[in-house]
């Protein structure tokens, strides 16, 4: 347990979420990767609920700018409007006092709460059997409270209620975003001719893809197709960590291994059972998942349910946009995304990630999902700078 809670704590350190997160983990004994004062606190916390592990973390730049922004403009419930939220946060709670019963009343209920008091900000989150869920819980929190300052402030840009904290927040924010990455790694060349070659493809593809960013926490999957069979991350597999994590699937429906693959493997087999593609990636790149929720039509019929509703023939560039939904059922992304990515480098799904394709290997298809994330970044502050954006107090 000591070795996965400093593991724990070396990636949220790694992925820029927090700076000295603190971190426990239940195994005969409480183990805690460092001394703090908060802890006879959280143990409290840990006490009153059936789980295994905590995390207590201040996150880091810029996350915590964003985060004293939305507990002031949402002081109870922050509520994003991105797939994961729906999917798996629903809500993020807001308490201002540091107790065990308050902590405790939101977290049973709850995968995470914000504690704000003051300038303060303390990101607390758990898991039932492990740490590694804490960790993605928490990745979320602020995956998602990131896409939602950047999309409410491009939707407040454009009709013209900006305030002067908010334009104060973005002008910092945007100055300690990290600069984009613009050089490509070299991954395996294909097309690969047996399984150990796609199972060491598919590995070292999503590991790069984590350490670029272009994917919180792990959240993302990826496949490769060799004579009928889709190579797939398995549901709820870390992609930096796909070893042992890769299902074989067999496209005439003849294997029971899908019972563990991504839940997104009917997508990927309508992909490659319309197209000659090989490879498919999916990420959830931040600024392609806001543009992807940007909308000038305030009044449109559909609004608030644009994720499985949108009607409208969406493009950022010439990268389609389309609604859809987790999974399988009759909003499902397998019955949008399949079609719109016929011809094309990717598909973004509404406010849930970026879906990219090539032939052989995954180096296109790597490309294409940072190529696309930095044009949707540089549109993003392009539509900004054309909304002529000031503060309206």
């Amino acid at each position: 347990m000591e070795q996965l809670v400093k593991k724990y704590a070396g990636k949220l350190i790694a992925a820029g979420l927090a700076d000295n997160p603190l971190l426990c983990g239940l195994d005969d004994k409480v183990v805690w990767n460092r001394p703090d004062d908060d802890i006879p606190i959280l143990e409290q916390v840990l006490d009153g609920m059936n789980i295994n592990s905590l995390i207590c973390a201040r996150p880091a730049e810029p996350y915590l700018t964003i985060f004293r922004y939305l507990t002031s403009r949402y002081p109870e419930t922050i509520t994003p409007g991105d797939c994961e939220t729906r999917t798996f946060l629903h809500d993020i709670p807001v308490i201002m006092d540091f107790t065990a019963a308050s902590i405790l009343t939101h977290l049973r209920r709850r995968k995470s709460v914000v504690v704000a008091s003051g300038k303060s900000i303390r990101l607390i989150t758990f898991g039932g059997v492990s740490p590694e869920q804490a960790f993605v819980s928490l990745s979320s929190v602020c995956f998602s409270a990131f896409v939602l300052f950047f999309s409410d402030y491009l939707s407040d840009c454009r009709q013209g209620t900006v305030t002067e904290e908010q334009q104060r927040t973005f002008d910092k924010t945007a100055a300690l975003l990290a600069p984009p990455h613009r050089t490509l790694p070299k991954l395996e060349i294909g097309p690969f001719k047996n399984e150990q070659q796609v199972y060491q493809a598919i590995i070292e593809a999503g590991r790069f893809t984590v350490d670029y960013g272009l994917v919180d926490s792990y959240f993302g999957n990826i496949s490769y197709q060799l004579n009928q069979t889709i190579y797939i991350s398995q549901t709820g597999s870390s992609l930096d960590e796909l070893a042992g994590c890769i299902d074989p699937c067999s496209m005439d429906g003849s294997s029971c291994a899908g019972i563990t693959a991504s839940s997104e493997l009917v997508a990927h087999d309508q992909i490659y059972k319309n197209t000659d593609n090989r490879a498919i990636l999916h990420g959830h790149p931040k600024f392609a998942v806001i543009l992807s929720m940007d909308c000038s039509d305030f009044d449109c019929v559909n609004r608030g349910h644009c994720h499985i509703k949108c009607t409208r023939k969406r493009f950022i560039e010439d990268v389609p946009i389309v609604p859809g939904e987790v999974g399988t059922g009759p909003t499902g992304l397998c019955h949008t995304l399949p079609p719109a990515i016929k011809n094309k480098r990717g598909v973004i799904v509404w406010g849930h990630g970026l879906f990219t394709v090539a032939g052989d290997d995954f180096n296109e298809a790597f490309k294409h999902l940072l190529e696309i994330e930095n044009m949707c970044r540089e549109a993003f502050f392009s539509r900004v700078k054309e909304s002529n954006c000031l503060p309206a107090d």
